[in-house]
């Protein structure tokens, strides 16, 4: 809320002057309560993230290393499968 007050001085010498003068209770701020909140959430979000990456993450590299392994396994299989064809056919 603003007020306005105006004063008018007058000299000695018989001239009328006037001065403004506003004067308001100042700006209300936000709070800090606010950015706090939102602060935390940001964070909370982000440990969320970092958990689920990790977690997640670490799986989906195990079951590919699963994989792996057992395309290796089959493969030397077959290869002891061919080599005992042609031990067979000498």
């Amino acid at each position: 809320m603003a007020e306005e007050r105006v004063t008018e001085v007058q000299s000695p010498n018989g001239s009328t002057h006037t001065h403004t003068t506003v004067v308001t209770d100042g700006e209300r701020s936000g709070g800090g309560g606010g950015v706090f909140l939102i602060a935390l959430l940001i964070i909370v979000a982000l440990v969320i993230g970092v958990w689920a990456l990790n977690k997640y993450g670490g799986a989906e590299a195990n079951k590919d290393n699963a994989i792996a392994n057992a395309a290796n396994q089959v493969g030397d299989a077959a290869q002891k499968a061919g080599d005992a064809a042609q031990d067979a056919a000498h």
